[in-house]
């Protein structure tokens, strides 16, 4: 390599520069982030994030309810406001209900937990 190459593919990048938007620091949900959190060792729970606030949650929970024959809650976060809850891993049908129902595109849901 002489002296006067420089090597120009090494750029810094902000990973999380898509989710934030406007002035400052603001944080804007554009994604539904869909996470499965571990309680024990044979139960876990599913958390719906993201979802648009003119959305009726208690609707669309009860119909995730009555499909996934499961439990689950409509709770409020402070960090991300109203979250559903779903008793069990129900991630990929959960990814399917919402893009057959028409509540969000594929392409905007993020999946999170162990496969």
């Amino acid at each position: 390599m002489d002296e006067g190459e420089v090597i120009s593919n090494f750029q810094t990048k902000d990973a999380f520069a898509d989710a934030y938007t406007g002035s400052g620091n603001q944080f804007q949900v554009d994604k539904v982030h869909i996470r499965l959190h571990q309680r024990s060792r044979r139960k876990c729970s599913l958390t719906i994030t993201g979802l648009a606030e003119d959305l009726d949650l208690k609707r669309i929970c009860k119909a995730l309810k009555k499909n996934f024959k499961c439990n689950g809650a409509v709770v409020k976060d402070d960090e991300y406001g109203e979250v559903i809850m779903l008793q069990g891993d129900h991630r990929q049908k959960v990814v399917q209900f919402l893009t057959d129902q028409e509540i969000v595109d594929k392409d905007l849901i993020v999946v999170h937990g162990y496969s």
